[in-house]
This record gives structure tokens, C-alpha cells and sequence, in this order.
């Protein structure tokens, strides 16, 4: 699996004009899944996204996890993760997965977060052409690959 976490003030999710998901303080969790992924890549980003110390502490400083802070989060499926650019100029998506393996991993992403966090957490909605905002706060981007637990 692989994750881009972005820090935000804000972020909304929005499918034919309708808004899905709305968050302030939190996290856009963007979400790539290929067939190799498993229950336990799913527990380990979970716990790494809901602990990493990433909120800013009293005196200003990155020391707090989404959980210590309260923050909300939303979990958008984003395929395009997976791209290989080796080759030529158009993305090959081969290692990301088809829907009939990614949804049911993403829903199961979806639940241990939330079980992690001890709320409820937004969503995009799989394969939707999704309008996605965000107000980047800090900005504080991070990428996370459970094949290079780093």
C-alpha cells in the first residue's frame, strides 16, 4: 500500500456537485493499493498514520499524532500511486490493483482506522471521478510505502 498524507485545515470531497466528505483539522489520506497488499500492511499504515507526530505541539512543534489532536481524516482511493514512469511518457497503472481487489482492501483500510483512531472517518467513493480540496497546513506532505517501511 501506499499513502500521501497531507496535513490540512480543510479538505472536502465532492462527486456531481455534491460534497461527500468534509473535514478541518486532520488528514487527506490519497490511498494506493496493489495485489500484494494484506491485512497486515493495512494494520501497520493505519497505526503509522494515526501516530505519526506530525500536529504541531503548544510550544509549535511537529509533537503530536491525528490521535492526540482529535483530528479527523478522509481516505480517498487513488490508483494513480501506483504509476510507473519508466518508460515513455504515458504512466503504466499494472501494479495497481483492480477493483475487485482494491475495494474490499480499502474498506478494510477504512475500518482499522477508524478502529485506530476511535471515530468515524470520511471517504472519496471508489471510482468516481472525485473533486478533491484541500488547504495544506504547514504544508506537511509525507509518502508511506509499506513495501519500504522507512
Amino acid at each position: 500500500m501506499r499513502a500521501i498524507i497531507q496535513r490540512v485545515s480543510s479538505a472536502s470531497v465532492t462527486v456531481e456537485s455534491k460534497t461527500i466528505s468534509e473535514i478541518q483539522n486532520g488528514l487527506l489520506i490519497l490511498l494506493g493499493i496493489e495485489d500484494t497488499d494484506g491485512p497486515e500492511d493495512i494494520e501497520w499504515l493505519s497505526r503509522k498514520i494515526v501516530n505519526l507526530r506530525i500536529f504541531n505541539d503548544s510550544a509549535g512543534v511537529m509533537n503530536e499524532s491525528l490521535k492526540a489532536v482529535n483530528g479527523d481524516a478522509i481516505v480517498v482511493s487513488q490508483f494513480t500511486l501506483h504509476a510507473a514512469t519508466k518508460k515513455g511518457n504515458r504512466p503504466s497503472y499494472i501494479k495497481a490493483s483492480k477493483p475487485d481487489v482494491a475495494i474490499p482492501l480499502y474498506e478494510k483500510f477504512i475500518t482499522q482506522i477508524e478502529l485506530d483512531l476511535g471515530k468515524n472517518v470520511g471517504t472519496g467513493v471508489f471510482g468516481a471521478d472525485m473533486k478533491v480540496q484541500l488547504l495544506n497546513d504547514g504544508p506537511v506532505t509525507i509518502a508511506i510505502d509499506t513495501k519500504n517501511r522507512e
